[in-house]
This record gives C-alpha cells, structure tokens and sequence, in this order.
C-alpha cells in the first residue's frame, strides 16, 4: 500500500511538473504563476482530504461523485499536456545528444528551449477534455437519447412480428439530483407506446433507501399490455459497502427486490414466463447477476428448465460478459439477450457508421448496442443513469426500442 501511495505521488507530481511547465512557457507574469501554483495545491489537497473521508459504510454520496468529476476535470488536461511536453522532451533531447555528440555547436545549451507553439497545441488538446466534462456534468448526463433498433430472426412466431420492446437498464437511482429531467425521461419511455418494458438492473447504487423519493416518478411509467419486467444488476445486492452485519445487508436486499414491485415490474429470479399473442408465444427469461469479474448468482439452466431449441426466448442478463461466457453457444439457442452494466464508460465517442470508441472496449467485448454470432444477438444498453463519475461525455443516457421482426438475419 506504501509503495503505491508512493507511486501515485511520483505520478503527480510528474503532472503538475508538466502541467505548470506548459503556464509558463505562455506566461511570465508572476503573480498569475504563483496563483496557478496555489490554486493547483489547493485542489489536489482538497481532493486528497475528500477521498480520506470516504466512508465503506455509506458509499457513494454526491460529495464522491463531485469529487471524481473533479479528478477528471482537473487531471485528464493535465495527462494531455504532460503527454505533449513529454513528447517535445525526448525530442529536444534526441536534438541535445546528435548536438553534443556531433560538436554542431559548443555554444548551444544541450536542451534548447521550450517551444511556445508546443505548449499552445497542448493546452488546446487539453482543452477538449476539459469543456466536454463540463459539458458531461451539466448537460450530458440527461441528455437522453431515444435509440430504435430492429432485428431480424426467422424463427420469430408469426403474431410478433413487428413486436416491439422498450429496454432501460442501470437506473442507478441514488445518483439523481434533477427531477424535471427524471420525469422528462418517464416521459419519453411512455411515449414510445411499445408492447412490453424490460428493465435489466442496478436500479440503485446500494441502498434501497436511495429509490424511495423517485418511486412515484418510476410508477409513472405506464401499463404495457404483455407486461414490465425486470431482472437485477450487480449493484442491486449492496456488495460495496460494509454492512453492520449480515442481517442488514440481507434486509436491504429485500428491500431492493421489492423496489421494482413498488414501481410494477416483475422481477424474474432466474425463471422464465411466456408471453402470448394469438396463438403464438415466446419465452421471456430473467436470471439474477452474473459477471465476469463481479456476483455469479445467475442461472441459465434453472431459468430455462424445461424450455427447448426451438422455442423462441429473449434473455435479460445484466452484464453482457454473460452472453460471452455462457449464452451465445448454449446449446438451448437464446435468440436474444438484453443487457446492460457497462454505462459505455459514460465517456466516448459515437459517430453512427465513423467511429465507436470508449475504454471499457477494452475490459467488456461487447459494450454498447446491437451485437450478432451466428443468428443469436445481444444487445447492450448504455444505461439511464449515471455512477462514479456525475456526467456523460459522448455516451449518452438510452432508452432502447427494439423491434422484432420475421425474415432474413440482417446484423
């Protein structure tokens, strides 16, 4: 633990190093300097005592989150500049040694000076960072976009074709602090008038408690006619913090169970139900969390018992890294799977048919919307809500509406 503290503050002091180094090339004047200095101390000490005052018992509060927007407010254009300073330090050095051991010119200081034009290109790349948080706090993360996606399966039963589902996942209810824009959001799922509403989990950060000024808000999401069903996430079995025993965390867990009846969802644990439509039907299955690196409760061969290859099912599994493990190649055949968890990251970027990018690609293969293997798919919601980090960057709050269509796979 020592040596990693001792690490962290190498690390820091690297960036700020870099960072003021960048100032100061731009501007002499003193008192601005001096100023830029002590801001800078205050900040990093203010971040430092937040973080000493974290509490295992309680979680995340708004002061965590306001202190994790602020790291990377502060610290991401920091990373950038000693990034670009860096890059012009090995290349004033590479200049340096051919230099001296060239003799070119004894007169010459082994380090030529900084280049103003470099610490400017710096500061502007920096700057993108810094606007898009802010941006990502204050409006990104109830910027909600409604995203339509439809699939194509050729052994949909004839009555649902052109059924349609509408999918919110990672709620995350604890982490709210604007209701106009939570009911803005309500208002949006009603208005996709769809034929069923899936939920796939983490309706709070722990505790039941942070549902409970939002229920009536959530209660407003209106009767669909085959139903509104839900299954849990990771964070619905407050596994990150410390409870003061057994018995309470197991009490908070009931409570949270009972969270999506109170808002009308049913809540499938690891079991499955059949939706009908005329005289066909399909089956809707819902297990509890299982992840990869997180709670392994889930059990797709309880919740499909007595379901066959042929009949058509639609999955909900929270974390994606289920389907990779486990459902695409179960010899059951699960058509569709709808999951969530990975939030996209909340930072990216996403230009339809350009780009698709965010560094949880790197931890989760499969990690925002629609994803195809051999006629099964996935697909991944970004989230409704937000965690960690109070605010969205290019990864925008969804809603999902899906529809299921007969015909040719078309990924």
């Amino acid at each position: 633990m020592i040596i990693r503290i001792l690490v962290l503050c190498l690390v820091l002091v690297i960036i700020e190093f870099y960072a003021f180094q960048a100032i100061k090339t731009l501007i002499k004047t003193r008192f601005i300097l001096v100023s830029y200095l002590v801001v800078s101390a205050t900040i990093l000490a203010f971040i430092i005592y937040s973080f000493t005052q974290f509490d295992r018992s309680v979680g995340q509060t708004s002061q965590t989150m306001r202190t994790m927007g602020l790291v990377l407010l502060i610290y991401l254009p920091k990373i950038i500049l000693t990034l670009v300073l860096f890059g012009e330090d090995i290349f004033r050095i590479g200049v340096g040694s051919v230099n001296y051991f060239s003799n070119y010119n004894d007169s010459l200081n082994f380090l030529a000076s900084r280049r103003k034009f470099v610490s400017q290109i710096g500061l502007g790349i920096a700057a993108v960072p810094f606007l898009s948080l802010i941006y990502g706090v204050t409006i990104g993360k109830y910027n909600y976009r409604v995203i339509k996606q439809r699939i194509f399966f050729p052994d949909l039963p004839d009555a649902f074709d052109g059924f349609t589902i509408t999918q919110i996942s990672d709620v995350h209810s604890g982490s709210f602090d604007n209701p106009e824009k939570i009911n803005y959001a309500i208002d949006l799922v009603n208005e996709q008038n769809s034929d069923m509403i899936l939920f796939t989990g983490d309706i709070v950060n722990t505790d039941a408690k942070e549902m409970h000024p939002w229920i009536d808000t959530f209660k407003r999401i209106k009767k669909h006619e085959y139903g509104k069903y839900s299954v849990l996430g990771n964070h619905d079995y407050g596994e990150y913090v410390t409870w003061p025993s057994e018995a309470a965390k197991e009490d908070n867990f009931q409570a949270i169970k009972n969270l999506y009846g109170q808002i009308d969802f049913k809540l499938m644990l690891n079991e499955h139900t059949f939706i009908e439509k005329g005289t066909d039907k399909i089956a809707l299955i819902g297990v509890e969390n299982w992840g990869t690196n997180f709670k392994k409760v889930g059990d797709i061969n309880l919740a499909s018992a007595n379901l066959t290859k042929n009949d058509f099912k639609i999955l909900m599994s929270h974390d994606p890294s289920h389907w990779d493990i486990e459902v695409q190649n179960h010899p059951k055949h699960f058509q569709l799977t709808l999951s969530g968890h990975t939030h996209g990251f909340q930072f990216g970027i996403e230009i339809p048919g350009v780009i698709k990018w965010s560094p949880i690609q790197y931890v989760y293969k499969h990690w925002a919307g629609l994803y195809e293997n051999v006629g099964r798919y996935i697909y991944v919601n970004r989230g409704f809500g937000f965690h960690a980090y109070s605010g969205r960057v290019g990864i925008m709050p969804e809603i999902t509406v899906i529809e299921l269509k007969k015909g040719k796979n078309v990924a």
